[in-house]
């Protein structure tokens, strides 16, 4: 496979990073992004690291008029889906908000591909929709209980699509189900900084550490775990990135022309993560080790949602994809701690000039 790849959510934090990761096997992506957690300079940031700007389309997903208009301008291939919210703790506090956009907008897209005859979607899934596992590692057959509104819309999502399947087996649909992806760019050019307060763990520690937040609040001490903290899989978004474009050539391959599984349709269903967990003290140590310097924190209650402990069995993406996580703990502090240091003197250095 070749050619235009639409990547929805292309500005946000994995969107940019598979983009660049797209442009370095060959693809050509044209980016949907309605910018409402990221910034247009992500732009100029790829075309600086990939040597083109891609082409990119200031849009809401669940504008339909729009999003035809652009399938209608360009020969699209495949379309690997992004867009959405994605933060555990706002979306129980917030869950029609989370309900509305991210399944609205899946479905927008779903009808305006099924228009143009593209029917090659990666979606980016999350590991939530297992919920709190009876054991770990966790492989893709485990149950499905996600414990909150963002995993809950997630699993939704996949069953429409599974749905789609069905009814149509001229889809290829992988559902990418992946971990806690974490780092940036190793330019230091693109990371992960979201607007306003941090609702991850690598961005807030970054900037507890740049000096820009005061304290790390860490959400539970007493989970049955070597320290007492939340244990996750954490990847590289870099390794993640080439976890999609493994997937899309994977596609390409004439022996998945559907997604057969036995004589039943249904979409290929992929973990994507390292296989092996950190706990929440254990990163802020590796990220003190990076950054040279010490992150503060507090104990705070847990949050409703959390679960104790997520790791992948990521086997099923070696065997089918070829693909592994080849970067590394410390790579992945190293890399967050240059790109927030680099965001940080930008802000300082902006802060001046708007003082003077």
């Amino acid at each position: 496979m070749t050619g235009n790849i639409l990547v929805t959510g292309g500005t946000g934090f994995i969107g940019s990073h598979t983009v660049v990761a797209l442009m370095a096997a060959g693809f050509t992506p044209l980016i949907v992004d309605n910018l409402s957690n990221s910034d247009v300079t992500t732009l100029d940031r790829i075309a600086t690291i990939s040597g083109r700007r891609p082409t990119f389309y200031a849009e809401d997903l669940c504008n339909e008029t729009a999003l035809a208009d652009i399938f209608r301008s360009h020969s699209i291939s495949a379309v690997i889906h992004f867009a959405g919210l994605k933060a555990v703790g706002e979306s129980v506090e917030h869950p029609l908000r989370y309900y509305d956009i991210n399944i609205n907008s899946t479905l927008t897209l779903c009808r305006v591909m099924a228009a143009h005859e593209v029917k090659t979607l990666i979606f980016s899934s999350s590991a939530t929709v297992y919920g709190d596992p009876a054991t770990v590692p966790i492989h893709e057959g485990f149950p499905l209980a996600p414990t909150n509104p963002y995993g809950r819309s997630k699993l939704m999502i996949e069953q429409i699509l599974g749905d789609i399947c069905h009814a149509d087996p001229e889809w290829k649909v992988a559902l990418l189900r992946y971990f806690n992806p974490v780092g940036a760019h190793e330019s230091g050019l693109i990371g992960e900084n979201p607007k306003g307060i941090p609702n991850n763990l690598l961005p807030y520690v970054s900037r507890v550490a740049a000096g820009s937040l005061e304290c790390l609040s860490v959400f539970g001490d007493d989970y049955p775990t070597l320290d007492g903290t939340g244990v996750r899989d954490y990847i590289h978004v870099m390794d993640l990135a080439e976890g999609h474009v493994a997937a899309l050539k994977y596609f390409s391959d004439e022996r998945s022309v559907d997604c057969r599984d036995g004589n039943r349709l249904s979409p290929l269903i992929v973990n994507l993560g390292s296989g092996r967990g950190y706990s929440v003290l254990e990163i802020v140590r590796a990220f003190e080790q990076a950054a040279g310097r010490q992150v503060n924190y507090r104990i705070a209650p847990r949050r409703p949602g959390d679960i104790a402990a997520s790791y992948a069995d990521p086997s099923l993406a070696r065997r089918l994809f070829n693909w592994h996580t080849t970067r590394s703990l410390n790579d992945i502090c190293r890399d967050a701690w240059q790109y927030i240091t680099r965001e940080t003197d930008i802000y300082f250095d902006n802060v001046a000039k708007w003082s003077r």
